[in-house]
């Protein structure tokens, strides 16, 4: 090394400063805009495409293929029995494995179930036979598939499709695909859906920290559907959409389940020279646009990152990575976690990687956190795990005794160095993953799936799971679908989700009440409400997309306030003379007060039959308040004093705008 690489290493500012410069000419040199900046022809230079896998929860009684109860669930810590176990790789029918599997086998994990009595069994734990499947389950999704315009397959096939991470302690989900070939409407083309399967949900994840993995089963073998698109989308407004209509489809229905972890979304994205990455844990979405647009411009990076290896590197198959002991130096060492005083230090050499570690590829985010993220999944090395010489922040490798170590790498000007920490037994895989992701870099975009985080960037989760991941389940004949079930379910089919955006339209409701409307299938309700008690459309939308929304995102509205109960609101309202104008008042102690009826609720706030006669006859008492409270008379503002004064009064009986007309005349007229 020469003195200008040990001047770098003597001095951790101009390190920071110099690893800052080369993120940001590297974000520049990606080409990366905000999403706000972004135009369909950015999308159309990067070549961007996304498709959407929906997951959507089944309201059921039981589970898919046992009679256990669905949709009870316990709390952490909350358990009966635990069951214990390792997954390991088998060869497939074609003498491979797949690559998932291989990966899990590395991370050496215990994997720990933990079941309570009244929600698994021994089907669960692979013990006993899957029972025949769920005929509610499956009618619920006949009918959305063909809600879907799929064609319903003539008979049902339940498949086995491996799950490797260990969140279905059998190692597969029985799935069966129950419609191909649908289509869906957004707002400037049709969306085609490939598949729409049926399946069973997979175990909720506790915990997942170093080698000891933990899940509940409460939520296992709930019935499932997924709802596959083709990657139609060129645009990640268009994902969103798309995304939003199959999710007010699902539920148009009121046979799915709602809440958190009831409907889960996957994204699929690749742009020109990247490949399939599949974004998972997408928990709303609302967060589709910016994760979609992220990870566009991550490929694009990471192609970039590809091409100034290629230039650098002549035989990628003959680079390997050379490493070197430090435990005895971490004194040396700045800023290491206290917590790893037991650990093995390990300092690694990359040749050829100088720059490669600070290079742009998320917002925030650098090539280092691809190999950061894959030490925690799968050598199992918490966060953080290492440093590097080109670190952002001020955590740098510290002078002449590390000088002296990275020396003896036989390090070229051009080499990169890292050091990472961890249990002496992970190191062996910690330095296997190291080198198979930088490995990785030379090819490009590699084939992963990735967790979605709330700020639009994403963490490495796993790899993809390999092609040939579905086999037959032996344990379950093919189920005939017979014509006449097919056409009983066509026929009770709700109206159609464009249908009913158009409706709402034509009803002048706000557009943002209509998310709210359709995702809570309030519809039904809102038509229901209109065609039988004559409540101006406006008005009933309004109530139930902006009042009823409000009082939900506060959780106020309690599990027993039905649909029916708020139907009876207006009913009442609007029956007995009332103007629906109180209902918006009325709702909110209505709905908080489960025990309250509607006589109550308009008890409590203060109504009583009036006459516009009767209101006005408080003005005199009250603009002699108004001349106590002011000591200069002002019209206007006397006008508003009465409207205040007199607002409770008027609300239900009188128009709140023919009172204010009645108030100017007695105001302008002395």
């Amino acid at each position: 090394m020469g003195q200008t690489k040990k001047a770098v290493i003597n001095s951790g500012n101009k390190e920071a400063l110099d690893s800052q410069d080369n993120y940001q000419k590297t974000k520049e040199l990606t080409g990366y805009i905000p999403r706000k900046d972004a135009t369909l022809e950015t999308y159309q230079k990067l070549g961007f495409k996304s498709g959407l896998e929906i997951h959507q929860q089944l309201f059921t009684e039981e589970k898919l293929f046992c009679r256990c109860p669905a949709g009870l669930y316990q709390k952490k810590g909350e358990f009966d029995a635990e069951v214990i176990r390792h997954m390991r790789p088998t060869l497939s029918e074609m003498g491979e494995y797949d690559g998932t599997a291989l990966m899990e086998k590395k991370t050496r994990k215990n994997i720990t179930y933990h079941l309570k009595y009244e929600t698994a069994c021994t089907y669960d734990v692979d013990d006993t036979p899957p029972f025949k499947i769920n005929q509610q389950a499956l009618e619920i999704a006949l009918e959305i598939s063909l809600m879907l315009k799929t064609n319903v397959v003539g008979e049902l096939h339940i498949t086995r499709k491996q799950y490797l991470d260990g969140s279905i302690p059998t190692g597969f989900q029985r799935t069966a695909i129950v419609g191909i070939e649908g289509e869906i409407p957004i707002s400037n083309k049709k969306i085609r859906i490939i598949q729409l399967s049926i399946e069973e949900d997979s175990c909720r994840e506790v915990s997942d920290i170093g080698h000891e993995r933990i899940y509940t089963t409460d939520r296992l073998g709930i019935p499932l559907i997924e709802m596959v698109t083709y990657p139609d989308m060129i645009t990640p407004d268009e994902a969103a959409e798309a995304g939003q209509y199959l999710r007010f489809l699902a539920r148009s229905n009121g046979k799915v389940r709602t809440g958190i972890g009831a409907g889960r979304q996957d994204v699929n994205v690749s742009i020109n020279g990247g490949t399939r990455v599949e974004i998972k844990g997408v928990s709303h979405i609302k967060w589709i646009p910016e994760l979609t647009h992220v990870e566009a411009f991550r490929q694009k990076a990471l192609l970039n990152i590809k091409e100034i290896l290629t230039d650098r590197i002549n035989n990628p198959s003959e680079w390997k990575i050379s490493h070197n002991d430090i435990t005895e130096n971490r004194d040396a060492l700045l800023d290491l976690p206290a917590e790893i005083n037991n650990h093995k230090v390990i300092l690694v050499c990359l040749p050829k990687f100088k720059g490669i570690l600070s290079h742009f590829t998320q917002p925030g985010k650098i090539f280092a956190n691809e190999i950061s993220d894959r030490l925690k999944v799968i050598a199992c090395l918490e966060r953080p795990n290492m440093i590097h010489r080109e670190q952002i922040d001020n955590i740098t490798f510290q002078s002449e005794q590390i000088l002296l170590l990275v020396n003896k790498l036989n390090p070229d000007k051009d080499d990169a160095q890292l050091i990472f920490w961890g249990p002496e037994d992970d190191v062996a895989t910690a330095l296997e993953t190291i080198e198979e992701r930088c490995q990785l870099a030379m090819e490009g975009v590699p084939n992963e799936t990735r967790k979605a985080l709330s700020d639009g960037t994403t963490i490495f989760e796993r790899v993809l799971p390999g092609p040939n991941r579905m086999y037959p389940d032996t344990d379950s004949a093919p189920l005939s679908i017979s014509n006449e079930l097919v056409e009983k379910i066509r026929n009770s089919l709700p109206q159609d989700v464009s249908e009913s955006v158009i409706q709402l339209r034509e009803w002048k409701i706000p557009a943002d009440c209509f998310p709210y409307i359709l995702i809570k299938n309030y519809f039904p309700l809102i038509k229901k409400i209109i065609d039988k008690t004559k409540c101006p459309p406006k008005l009933a939308g309004t109530i139930i997309g902006h009042t009823l929304k409000n009082l939900n995102g506060r959780k106020q509205v309690p599990d027993m306030m039905t649909d029916e109960n708020i139907y009876s609101l207006f009913e009442y309202i609007l029956t007995d003379g009332i103007r629906p104008e109180i209902i918006k008042e009325v709702l909110p102690l209505y709905v908080i007060n489960p025990g309250y009826d509607i006589s109550s609720a308009l008890d409590e706030f203060g109504y009583s039959k009036k006459s516009m006669d009767q209101i006005l006859q408080k003005i005199p008492e009250s603009l002699k308040n108004f001349k106590n409270y002011s000591s200069q008379f002002n019209p206007i503002k006397a006008i508003s004093w009465l409207m205040g004064q007199l607002r409770n009064d008027a609300i239900g009986n009188v128009s709140l705008k023919e009172l204010k007309a009645e108030v100017e005349k007695v105001v302008n007229n002395g």
